[in-house]
């Protein structure tokens, strides 16, 4: 009920602060809403013993599947009481009409059966449970802390360097054209860690023209296998290609090329194909090597991996499973225990995980929250040999147990949302967060944090955790851009899942079930089955069924209770992308709505007004959507509008009445004549405005009156703006023109075609940016004493992070600069040819990091 009990309370505090606030809807349905307050504090308490829950589990187990349809079913009444007030208060429909009087009496007759049953409910669960105070539940309050990069990558290599070392001589000292190496072992001995650190290593890569990692699991096919390859050969395959078109393309794009290609996680494989793809690599006359990474010995062996370049890591002895346990336990302290009592417990418990790298990561990694409670360290090394001797139980599987149990309870339900994705599946940490604030799971914010923050700070604790793991982050504060889940950890999810009835699964792959809360299309799953779905919150396209899905709206009428839907990357000709707007328009629950690079859009069309419920509209990448019709304005709840890249030319009028909106992407500005389209001073209306990304471009305009506009954002922390090239003086003059605001964090200045930055640009007007991006440019000199005199006597007191990227004219001594910047621990540059005294090279991309004491 991990996902329950976090709606429970937050469904509580909505009903609360409706009552408090007299709202009218709760005025007018007052009694049944406070029957329904009372009903969700008593169902609450009863979860709350979430250890004697489990005992009871089969006992309770019909109790709880109507439990959590109950719960539902009030978030449903709630938001639809909700959407009914705010039609109410715009005059889009009146209080005294035949359709209202039936509404509210339709409510009202939910409302006293939905708290008639909720009564019955909590007779049922009091026969087996004792309801916890609700400050019982305080204990597993979290506060997230900020971590950054250092924090969440302490060393994995550790007692794998012998490994890695001993995979580069049998490379270095082949012959022939192609060699095949193999790891094989047992799952969560670490065989795809050490394929990556020989994959990324310095002196194997100079080896090699091309790098390839597929990743190839269970759930493969040889249309994504080779596909994968092609892709990241710089080719973009036809959808319509035949495997062979696609093998004849991998030839001639390898022709004089050595190659290195990894294939992780190898279950089986298509003995023809991989001969064919074999072959089209030897005919390169190139030393190329193919590494497989597989459980099963025979696999390796059938796919031409002799027995001597097999490959078999051996389990951490005992003082290389201590170091990979501290660097993980005590990241405060650098991978140090100084306390005795400590270290005899932790030691207990490292062997009980078997010098299994996975085991010993995830147990450390969860123990380090616990650092300071030497009961709570004892306590797990009685559980943990307690269900390896009882249950039989592996080490790693043990450790992954303990450590989801011991997660708070909203940890919980974000980790369980990662059984949608296909094994291996990369995954957009965007996506998540999106998903995460649609479903409403996270609402509580700080004083100067969003939802949003607050969700890559959970992704973040995640990844500390060892539950997830990253693919990208952002350089300089470790934000993660992408992630994924080794394939053992993504079997727990997939069986707690299951197990409170979120999900379905067979074989690992999940399917569509009349009971399933989430789901995660792809283009195997028949659509005709999703008219039985009318339990589904959340709706995703999965990536590698992007495009190709046929959307049918008489198969998905039954979707209203949907709170989120991506469909991003889909390929709709213009009239199947009506049918389907006109179905996503009925959805009138809808809080996250991701249409971006979708083909086909042309148009957001009036009927865009009835998703009132939407929090979240992306449209990024939409080349063909040329209209945003001005009935966007009556989205009130929208905080995050991203039409970022599109082909719109402007946006409608209207955009300033979205008082909530907190991130703006794609806001083009244009001249004060341009009839129907929002202009700059209209944003000032938008105070609770953090994230701005505008576009400048010849056709654009900025007043007088507009210039102070941004100095007015006091919570605008990120501002990008792209200039698109132009290069008229008057719209860079324009550009001098703004006052920046005041407490940015984060600037990002694109495709500038001006000698020196805006005259706002320095440490005066900037004093507490952190990060600034400069890119794809004319720029001769960044440094604010081009100004003034005054301003040179400044420094960047608090940036610490720079990039620098595509400035081939920037003429710059990288010693002085740094003078100015003595905070900096992290740049970025690329293509800046004129940059002097630069520790890494200028000419293709280069990281620094400062060396930290």
């Amino acid at each position: 009920m991990a996902v329950e009990t976090v709606l429970i309370e937050n469904l509580g505090d909505q009903v609360f602060s409706a009552l408090m606030n007299q709202a009218q809807f709760a005025i007018d349905f007052k009694n049944q809403f406070q029957a329904l307050k009372t009903q969700l504090d008593l169902v609450k308490a009863f979860l709350a013993d979430t250890n004697n829950l489990k005992m009871k589990k089969e006992t309770l187990k019909t109790s709880l599947i109507k439990l959590r349809d109950l719960v539902y079913e009030a978030d449903d009444i709630l938001t639809d009481c909700v959407l009914r007030y705010d039609y109410q208060k715009d005059g889009s429909c009146s209080k005294y009409t035949p359709d209202e009087f039936f509404f509210r009496c339709r409510m009202g007759r939910q409302l006293m059966d939905l708290n008639s049953r909720m009564g019955k409910m909590g007779s049922d669960l009091s026969a087996y449970l004792t309801p916890q105070h609700l400050l019982s539940l305080g204990d597993n309050t979290y506060r997230p802390k900020v971590f950054t990069s250092q924090d969440c990558e302490p060393s994995e290599v550790i007692g794998l360097e012998e490994d890695i070392e001993k995979l580069k001589r049998w490379i270095f000292s082949a012959s022939g054209v192609l060699q095949r190496i193999g790891i094989v072992g047992m799952g969560g001995l670490g065989k795809t860690t050490i394929a990556q650190k020989f994959f990324e290593d310095r002196a194997v890569a100079g080896c090699f023209d091309k790098k390839i990692w597929v990743s190839v699991s269970q759930d493969f096919s040889d249309e994504r296998i080779i596909k994968s390859i092609l892709v990241q050969l710089g080719e973009n395959p036809s959808p319509v290609s035949d495997l062979g078109q696609m093998l004849h393309a991998i030839n001639q794009s390898l022709q004089g090329q050595s190659c290195l290609i990894v294939m992780d996680d190898v279950w089986s494989f298509n003995q023809e194909l991989w001969g064919k793809l074999c072959s089209a690599i030897q005919k390169t006359e190139k030393r190329s090597c193919v590494m497989i990474t597989t459980r099963n010995e025979d696999v390796a062996t059938h796919m031409g991996v002799e027995s001597s370049r097999i490959h078999h890591p051996k389990v951490l002895d005992e003082k290389d499973s201590w170091s990979l346990f501290c660097n993980f336990a005590f990241q405060e302290t650098k991978g140090k225990c100084s306390n005795s009592q400590f270290e005899k417990v932790g030691k207990e418990i490292v062997g009980k995980c078997g010098g299994l790298p996975l085991a010993i990561k995830t147990i450390a990694a969860f123990l380090a929250t616990e650092v300071h409670n030497l009961g709570k360290w004892k306590d797990i090394l009685d559980h943990f040999h307690e269900l390896t001797t009882r249950k039989q139980n592996s080490s790693v599987k043990t450790s992954l147990q303990l450590s989801y149990d011991a997660l708070p309870t909203h940890l919980k339900q974000f980790l369980l949302c990662f059984s949608i994705y296909p094994e291996d599946s990369v995954i957009q940490a965007e996506q998540l967060v999106h998903w995460w604030v649609g479903e409403g799971f996270i609402q509580r914010t700080e004083h100067s944090k969003t939802a949003e923050d607050l969700g890559y700070e959970y992704l973040t604790d995640l990844v500390r955790r060892c539950l997830v793991e990253v693919v990208e982050r952002r350089g300089y504060d470790g934000r993660v851009y992408s992630c994924k889940m080794h394939d053992l950890v993504r079997d727990l999810t997939t069986m707690f899942a299951e197990d409170e009835m979120l999900c379905s699964f067979e074989a690992g792959k999940q399917k569509v079930s009349p009971d399933s809360r989430w789901l995660g299309l792809t283009s195997e799953m028949s659509t005709v089955t999703l008219k039985l779905c009318s339990k589904l919150r959340a709706l995703l396209l999965m990536a590698s069924s992007q495009g190709q899905f046929p959307f049918s709206k008489n198969q998905m009428v039954s979707l209203d209770s949907l709170r989120v839907l991506d469909l991003s990357r889909i390929r709709l000709d213009s009239t199947s992308m009506e049918k389907l707007l006109s179905w996503i328009f009925s959805l009138q629950r809808l809080a996250y709505l991701n249409l971006s690079g979708a083909g086909g859009l042309k148009e957001m069309p009036s009927s865009i007004r009835k998703l009132r419920n939407l929090h979240l509209l992306i449209l990024a990448e939409c080349s063909d959507l040329t209209k945003l019709h001005p009935s966007i304005s009556y989205l009130k709840n929208l905080i995050v509008l991203d039409c970022g890249s599109c082909g719109l030319q402007y946006l409608p009028q209207g955009i300033g009445n979205l008082s909530q909106l907190q991130e703006l992407s794609g806001f083009r500005v244009v001249r004060q004549a341009t009839p129907q389209s929002c202009h700059l001073l209209e944003l000032k209306q938008l105070v609770q405005l953090r994230v701005l990304r505008m576009n400048l471009s010849d056709e654009s305009e900025i007043t007088e009156s507009e210039g102070e506009l941004l100095s007015k954002l006091v919570k605008l922390r990120v501002l990008a703006i792209n200039t698109e090239d132009c290069k008229d003086r008057t719209i860079l003059e324009m550009l001098d023109r703004l006052h920046p605001p005041p407490n940015l964090k984060e600037l990002y200045l694109r495709r500038y075609r001006h000698k020196s930055l805006p005259k706002w640009i320095n440490p005066t007007k900037l004093s507490v940016l952190q990060y600034l991006c400069l890119e794809k440019g004319d720029l001769k000199s960044i440094n604010p004493s081009a100004h003034s005199e005054e301003e040179s006597a400044f420094s960047w007191n608090y940036l610490e992070g720079l990039c620098l990227k595509f400035l081939p004219f920037l003429d710059e001594d990288w010693t002085d600069l740094q003078k100015t910047m003595q905070s900096i621990r992290y740049v970025e540059v690329s293509n800046c040819f004129n940059l002097k005294n630069f520790p890494c090279p200028v000419d293709k991309p280069g990281i620094w990091r400062k060396v930290e004491d």
